[in-house]
């Protein structure tokens, strides 16, 4: 009699079946608003419940559909595929406006990161406002990253998930470099500052960030 017991005990906790997992998985991806570790995931599932074996299977499931189920950061998003987002266009661009300098300290921060304020302004040849850095973190693009293990521990700055999600990006190492950036035509052939790329016509003083999102896509 008490062997049934523990039968009936251990079917209780008994994880439900791959597929099952994925349907579940799939919910989650579809009603979350924000990407979604799979730490958090896991903590929504049943005992037992594999989220990475599960992940594996439903991203495979949706390859070459029109909606895609991407990695962003440690993060997962259920977003549309990259050759039909033309189809978007009209719903989802946003029109805002950077300075030159606030796009320059941005392409500095995301080829750079960690990069400290002073290491920006030795790039950039000029110093940073702090309006510039406020404008870029209230945006989310940027975050705080860890102090520096050198005198006066100053902080760093790196890109955020919002920022790789905004272009499309798994990782920062994603973002194209500078070949990539000129055999597409959208650097000039001057010698780029610091290390990092130069845009073409970057005589205005304000920029486009529409724009910029074709700058960092490949």
């Amino acid at each position: 009699m008490s062997e049934v017991i523990e039968d009936k005990e251990e079917s209780l906790f008994e994880a439900p079946p791959v597929a099952e997992q994925e349907r579940m998985l799939e919910a989650i991806l579809f009603a979350v608003a924000e990407p979604i570790t799979l730490r958090e995931i896991e903590a929504r599932l049943p005992h037992g419940c594999d989220a990475g074996e599960a992940m594996v299977h439903l991203r495979k499931r949706y390859d070459g559909r029109g909606v895609q189920v991407a990695k962003i950061g440690d993060a997962y998003a259920m977003r549309t595929a990259a050759d039909l987002g033309y189809l978007m266009q009209k719903e989802t661009v946003e029109v805002r406006k950077l300075s030159r300098a606030a796009i320059e300290t941005l392409a500095i921060i995301a080829y750079h990161q960690p990069a400290t304020r002073a290491e920006i302004e030795e790039i950039r040849g000029v110093s940073v406002s702090r309006g510039t850095l406020d404008q870029l973190l209230e945006l989310d693009w940027i975050r705080f990253g860890r102090r520096k293990m050198t005198p006066g521990r100053p902080v760093t700055f790196v890109v955020t998930q919002a920022f790789l999600a905004h272009f499309g990006l798994e990782s920062p190492r994603d973002l194209p470099g500078l070949k990539e950036l000129r055999s597409a035509g959208l650097l000039e052939s001057r010698p780029a500052f610091g290390g990092l790329p130069l845009m073409a016509g970057d005589e205005d003083e304000i920029e486009d960030v529409e724009g910029q999102s074709e700058l960092f896509e490949d």
